[in-house]
């Protein structure tokens, strides 16, 4: 497959090493996805991962083309209909919106298989997000955002008492590792396309815990909301969810992924910054702290983290972009 770069325009892309291009066409647009790395999980387990959700009657983006040796597929164009430029058009539909984004969320979850064949005719298996990956995850802001903050003398111990309060954290999880997990289920990532919604940016999707996502829908660093309108959505989910879930063991478990997800965000967001040059991240860190902050106020069960983030990271601190 050839590209023609005539018919090519770069389009705004994400945090990600892929680059995105939009193809023009007589007939029908498309997205040409280029990864030149981590090439395996940008390309083949994207593509994947679309072809199960589509299997299973989720929209998302179908293969058109592939050149895995090139480095890109193309794949079909959703437009730019994301649930956050509709939610900034016009904000009076808001609770619809969200309320949308829960039922696919909930057809999602319902997801029985977690195998397909890739495009070069390999079985892929979701892997599990188990808690030894979530502390993988959550110890990013120990490794990248900490040591711009505490000196190096204090860090070694810093690192040493937050490790220890993450893996008590994870092991007060209660629920079990079972349903399909997106991962990075927000308003940026779920698209109307055809009267229909739908989800893109699926390649790190795991099989883990039914409250990581609606923490990450209704958490999101990219799209501010009142508490009483987090507490809106989340008693939706409850609603539909209530002959499936123990509602105490997923509120505990909602807080925890909540908490342990803004901590990853903020250091991914400063290792964009410091090994990436992409700086523009920076300015999300400081709800991803307000949002922290709402979980653990109260709280028992995060009294000592609380204690611990707040002796070593001052309010201006917090709020340094």
């Amino acid at each position: 497959m050839i590209l023609n770069k005539k018919n090519l325009k770069k389009i705004k892309g994400d945090a990600s090493f892929r680059v995105f291009y939009r193809k023009k066409n007589n007939k029908k647009n498309s997205i040409i996805v280029y990864a030149h790395k981590e090439k395996e999980k940008n390309l083949l387990i994207y593509d994947a991962i679309n072809k199960l959700l589509i299997k299973n009657n989720i929209l998302a983006p179908s293969l058109y083309n592939e050149s895995y040796r090139k480095n890109f597929i193309e794949i079909e164009d959703f437009g730019n209909n994301t649930i956050f430029n509709l939610l900034k058009k016009n904000s009076a539909k808001k609770i619809n919106l969200y309320k949308d984004s829960i039922d696919l969320l909930n057809k999602i979850q319902k997801i029985k298989e977690n195998k397909i064949k890739n495009f070069r005719g390999k079985i892929y298996k979701l892997p599990k997000y188990d808690k030894k990956e979530l502390f993988k995850e959550a110890k990013l802001f120990s490794l990248w955002y900490a040591k711009k903050f505490i000196p190096e003398k204090k860090l070694a111990k810093f690192n040493t008492s937050t490790n220890q309060q993450i893996k008590i954290l994870l092991s007060g999880i209660k629920l079990k590792n079972n349903v399909f997990v997106h991962r990075d289920f927000h308003v940026s990532n779920l698209m109307v396309h055809k009267n229909k919604l739908g989800t893109i940016d699926t390649q790190d999707a795991l099989l883990g815990n039914k409250a990581y996502d609606l923490a990450s829908l209704i958490d999101d660093v990219r799209f501010k909301t009142k508490s009483k309108f987090k507490d809106q959505i989340y008693n939706y989910f409850i609603k539909v969810n209530k002959n499936l879930i123990n509602r105490k063991n997923f509120l505990n478990d909602f807080e925890i992924l909540s908490v342990l997800r803004n901590m990853k965000i903020i250091g991914i967001f400063t290792r964009l910054a410091m090994r990436d040059n992409k700086k523009k991240y920076l300015k999300l860190i400081p709800y991803a702290w307000e949002l922290i902050e709402l979980r653990m106020k109260k709280n028992k069960k995060f009294e000592p983290l609380k204690e611990i983030l707040d002796i070593n990271f001052s309010k201006k601190i917090r709020c340094l972009k």
